[in-house]
């Protein structure tokens, strides 16, 4: 039976929620401004290859929670038009309230909501769901691109790169390959498929394994699939060694 949940009842059950996923999590809310405890609960998801979809309406994110999701690779961004529900749910659960993922309606306002467990309303929560899965197919799927931003500099965001076939050919494009953390054109080199910039940043933790965005030799969107060890998608490699000689 759905449960009436008061200001902190939303605020303790949507952190429960959260920190709870074992497979796939929904975050629909028109603002965002993650507090340090959901930051904490996300990225330790992100971490553990979770399914993340954030999808809201602000395309105007504040300078922390730009660059907190800009270093969040697998965590997958929406921006739906008009949003207004404010929507969460995990594999076994849900919450439809009032409150924004937003620190101010946490601390400050007066919110409610109705908690569903899918094991006791099946069919509400499906519902539910199937409405988030709704508004995830409608919304423009974006990429948060700019790495430094201080509180003067206005974030820019990207619309979703579009992936297209490799277009490479043996002769004029020989030396064309792709930054996989940014995604930039930079020479093609397995072994330096990063651009100077980007090296400087992973440098800094050096772990050959960490989740990129891209793939070196066609630039496609990786989705967190190529890592400095293995920088080309695997369905690309057979292309890779023909063109390159690998």
């Amino acid at each position: 039976m759905a449960k009436f949940l008061n200001t902190t009842g939303v605020s303790y059950h949507l952190e429960e929620l959260i920190k709870g996923t074992k497979d796939r999590l929904i975050l629909i809310s028109p603002y965002l401004q993650f507090n340090d405890r959901i930051k904490e609960h996300l990225s330790n998801l992100n971490i553990q290859k979770r399914d993340i979809r954030v999808v809201y309406r602000e395309n105007k994110l504040q300078f922390e929670e730009n660059n907190w999701l800009e270093s969040q690779i697998g965590i997958r961004t929406s921006l739906c038009k008009n949003l207004h529900a404010k929507c969460y749910l995990n594999e076994n659960e849900a919450i439809i309230t009032s409150m924004n993922l937003y620190e101010f309606s946490q601390q400050n306002n007066n919110e409610m909501g109705i908690y569903i467990s899918k094991a006791q309303d099946p069919e509400l929560y499906n519902s539910a769901l199937e409405e988030a899965h709704r508004l995830v197919t409608i919304s423009e799927e974006i990429r948060v691109t700019v790495k430094k931003v201080t509180s003067d500099t206005p974030p820019r965001i990207e619309k979703k790169v579009v992936e297209t076939a490799p277009t490479f050919t043996k002769s004029s494009d020989r030396q064309a390959g792709f930054c996989i953390r940014s995604g930039i054109s930079i020479p093609f080199n397995v072994e330096k498929p990063m651009s100077f910039d980007a090296f400087k940043s992973w440098s800094k933790y050096g772990d050959p394994e960490y989740a990129e965005r891209f793939c070196h030799f066609s630039g496609e969107p990786s989705y967190g699939e190529t890592t400095v060890s293995r920088p080309i998608l695997k369905k690309n490699w057979r292309k890779a060694r023909e063109i390159f000689g690998l």
